[in-house]
C-alpha cells in the first residue's frame, strides 16, 4: 500500500461518525415522512428541493447558509409569506449545516473555536430574543428589503475584495479579549439578522474573520458553516416553543431535508478542490442580482428603494472601515 493509499484509508475512517449521521438521518427521515403519510407533498413539493439542490451546495462552499437560496425561491418565486421563509430557512439549515458541521468535524477541518463558542453562546440569546420581541412587528416587505441587503453588500465587499480573500493565510486569533469583543459583536448583530431574516450570522462572523482578521478562507468559511447551523437550530427550537411552524414549512422541510443533507457536505468537499475565487465571484453576483430582483418583484416606493441602495452603500463603508483596522491588526507579509 502505497502513501496516498494509505491517506485515503485515514480521510475515510476519520469520516465514520458522518456516515453514520447520514445513515441515522435518513432513516429518520423515512419514518417520519411515512408515518405522517406525506409522500404526496414531498413529491409536490419538488421544485424546492431542485432549488436547494443548489442552495445547499452553495451553504457548504460558500458563507452563506442554504436559507440565502431557499429565502428568495420561496418569497420571491413562489410568493410565500417572508415568515414562511424565514421559517423554512430555519428548518432546513438545522439539517444541511449541521449535516456540513459533522462532515468538517469528522474530516479534522481548522475551526476558529474561541469566536465560533463565544458567538454561539451570545446569539443563543439574541436568536431568541429578536424572534419574540422584533420580528412579530417587521412587516413582510422591509423583511424582505432587510435580507436584499444584507446579502447584497456582502456581494459587492466579496467582489472588490476576493483577491485579497483568496490571499489570506493568517490564523483566526488575535487574543483572548479581542476574540471575546468580536464573538460578542457578531453575536449580537448576527442573531438580531438571523432572528429576523433565517440567514445572517454565519456572513458577519466570516465577514470579521476576512477582514479584520485575514483569515485564511476555509477556516473563515468552516467557521461560519457551524455557526449557522448552531443559530438555525436555536430559530427551529424557537420557532416551534413559538407556534411558527405550518404545515407548508414542514412540507418543504420534508421535500429538501434528503437533498441538502448530502448536498452541503459535498460544497464543503468541494471549497477544497475548485478555486475559491471562481466560488465567491459567482455567489457575490447572485447576492447582487436577487437584490435587483426584489426591487423589480416587490416594487417599493421610490424612498424605500433609495433608502435600500443607500443601505447598501453604507454597509460597505463600515466593511472599509474594517477592512482598514484588518490592515492594521494583521500586516502584509
Amino acid at each position: 500500500m502505497g502513501p496516498a493509499d494509505r491517506r485515503l484509508r485515514v480521510a475515510l475512517s476519520r469520516l465514520q461518525p458522518f456516515w453514520w449521521w447520514l445513515l441515522w438521518f435518513y432513516c429518520a427521515w423515512f419514518a417520519l415522512v411515512t408515518v405522517c403519510g406525506i409522500w404526496g407533498q414531498v413529491a409536490s413539493h419538488w421544485p424546492i428541493a431542485a432549488a436547494m439542490a443548489a442552495g445547499s451546495y452553495v451553504a457548504g462552499s460558500t458563507p452563506m447558509g442554504g436559507g440565502t437560496v431557499g429565502f428568495p425561491i420561496l418569497v420571491l418565486l413562489f410568493n410565500e409569506p417572508a415568515s414562511l421563509g424565514r421559517s423554512f430557512s430555519f428548518c432546513v439549515q438545522s439539517i444541511g449545516m449541521s449535516s456540513a458541521t459533522v462532515f468538517l468535524l469528522s474530516s479534522r477541518a481548522p475551526v476558529a473555536w474561541r469566536l465560533v463558542l463565544v458567538t454561539m453562546a451570545t446569539s443563543a440569546v439574541f436568536i431568541p430574543l429578536t424572534l419574540v420581541y422584533i420580528t412579530p412587528h417587521v412587516q413582510d416587505l422591509l423583511i424582505k428589503l432587510l435580507f436584499a441587503c444584507i446579502w447584497a453588500a456582502f456581494g459587492v465587499m466579496t467582489l472588490v475584495k476576493v483577491k485579497d480573500f483568496v490571499r489570506a493565510h493568517h490564523a483566526a486569533r488575535r487574543g483572548v479579549g479581542l476574540d471575546v469583543a468580536i464573538g460578542v459583536t457578531v453575536g449580537v448583530l448576527g442573531g438580531v439578522s438571523t432572528g429576523v431574516t433565517g440567514v445572517g450570522i454565519d456572513m458577519v462572523l466570516y465577514t470579521c474573520m476576512v477582514l479584520l482578521y485575514r483569515c485564511e478562507l476555509r477556516v473563515a468559511i468552516g467557521s461560519s458553516v457551524i455557526i449557522m447551523a448552531f443559530g438555525s437550530l436555536v430559530g427551529v427550537v424557537t420557532s416551534s416553543l413559538l407556534g411558527r411552524l405550518s404545515l407548508e414549512v414542514l412540507y418543504n422541510w420534508a421535500a429538501a431535508a434528503p437533498i441538502v443533507a448530502i448536498g452541503a457536505p459535498f460544497g464543503v468537499l468541494m471549497m477544497r478542490i475548485i478555486p475559491r475565487g471562481f466560488t465567491l465571484v459567482f455567489v457575490s453576483l447572485l447576492c447582487i442580482g436577487q437584490f435587483v430582483w426584489t426591487l423589480v418583484q416587490e416594487r417599493p416606493p421610490l424612498w424605500l428603494m433609495g433608502g435600500a441602495v443607500v443601505g447598501v452603500l453604507m454597509v460597505n463603508v463600515v466593511f472599509h472601515l474594517m477592512y482598514k483596522t484588518g490592515k492594521r491588526l494583521v500586516p502584509e507579509g
